[in-house]
């Protein structure tokens, strides 16, 4: 790994300040953060309109929006923060998972800034991020399960203690985010589709019963590929028939067979592993359903629960920083030869 120890940095006194940069797929995101948790500033820049029109993410596009965006970000950042360059202690980048293009714009503006400043760089993990975002909204107990539910990537992670992290479950195939856009395409909503599956599933009255993949027994991975087919079998079905596919009973159908898996698949983890707490993460964790959900089953459970606000689920740039605080405060920072990893593996970016 690209880091060095730095023992007179492991226990800052006093304030300190780390600004973070988060361009990993679709949203140039710049942060400043005080102290790991006080959110001074959080400027998020979407691309979702330039992409639209493609259906989903173009690399190359969203790479070239990056760099358009990134100075104009961080100044703006800056700006709301009400800091200045020289106030700046670490400069925290997302390193991975991600496009590659869209990762090398950050991780270069990153190694830029660090190197004129002389502060220390901290590659970061964007799904330790993610989790992380929970620890600026609450106390974060352990150990915890965290369900990572996003665009990309759909996991149960097991935290044994601070910034330790174990996988023990992960998709197969399609990402949970990934699964409800090609359904909304299905169901004519344009991209992103997820919030428009999400209301007309909140909004319907009856329910199209769609097969629950469970997999093995003691298994905690997870498969949509065969849910969203037979969401398509369901539509050419009825076309067959002459008749006009139910759109809505079939988005409720969906979203009521996602939700019963990743939900039982993260309570029955925690009962296995002892989890004190459970975390909600991932931009699919603004999903209403979702949360509503899992929220009544920790209820039932006594097992307390934390979801960021919806801000804090997308991708941004104030979960990199909660994530890169674990290494500032043990001095482990990155050195300039940093390289963006497209595949980088959460468990070995652990403290």
């Amino acid at each position: 790994m690209n880091a060095r120890n730095d023992d007179s940095a492991a226990s800052p006194k006093g304030d300190y300040v780390l600004l973070a940069i988060e361009t990993s797929c679709d949203e140039t995101s710049v942060a400043v953060v005080r102290n790991g948790r006080e959110v001074l500033s959080n400027i998020i820049s979407s691309q979702i309109d330039t992409h639209k029109q493609f259906g989903g993410v173009v690399p190359e596009i969203a790479s070239r929006k990056h760099v358009e965006s990134i100075t104009i970000i961080l100044e703006e950042a800056l700006r709301e923060a009400g800091v200045s360059l020289s106030d700046i202690d670490a400069v925290a980048v997302t390193q991975g998972p991600g496009l590659i293009g869209a990762l090398l714009v950050g991780v270069v503006a990153a190694k830029s800034l660090a190197l004129a400043l002389d502060v220390p760089l901290i590659g970061t993990h964007h799904i330790a991020g993610h989790i992380y975002a929970n620890h600026l909204v609450g106390d974060i107990l352990y150990p915890s399960i965290a369900l990572v539910v996003s665009g990309g990537h759909t996991e149960i992670v097991l935290l044994e203690e601070e910034g330790k992290f174990r996988i023990i479950g992960r998709t197969r195939d399609d990402a949970v985010g990934e699964a409800y856009d090609k359904v909304a395409r299905a169901l004519q909503f344009p991209y992103p589709g997820g919030p428009y599956v999400d209301k007309l599933a909140q909004e319907a009255m009856e329910e199209v019963v769609l097969p629950r993949s469970w997999l093995e027994p003691d298994s905690y991975d997870f498969s949509f590929s065969g849910l969203k087919s037979a969401v398509l079998s369901e539509i050419n079905r009825s076309r067959m028939k002459g008749e006009s596919p139910d759109f809505s009973a079939l988005a409720r159908g969906f979203q009521q067979s996602v939700i019963d898996v990743v939900t039982g698949k993260a309570i029955k983890a925690a009962k296995e592993f002892g989890a004190r707490q459970m975390l909600l993460c991932g931009g699919v964790a603004a999903n209403r359903g979702l949360r509503e959900r899992l929220n009544s089953l920790c209820e039932e459970e006594g097992l307390p629960l934390i979801i960021p606000p919806n801000k804090l689920c997308t991708d941004n740039a104030a979960m990199i920083a909660a994530a890169a605080d674990l290494k500032w405060r043990r001095g482990q920072f990155s050195t300039l030869d940093l390289k963006a990893e497209p595949i980088l593996s959460l468990e070995d970016w652990s403290v």
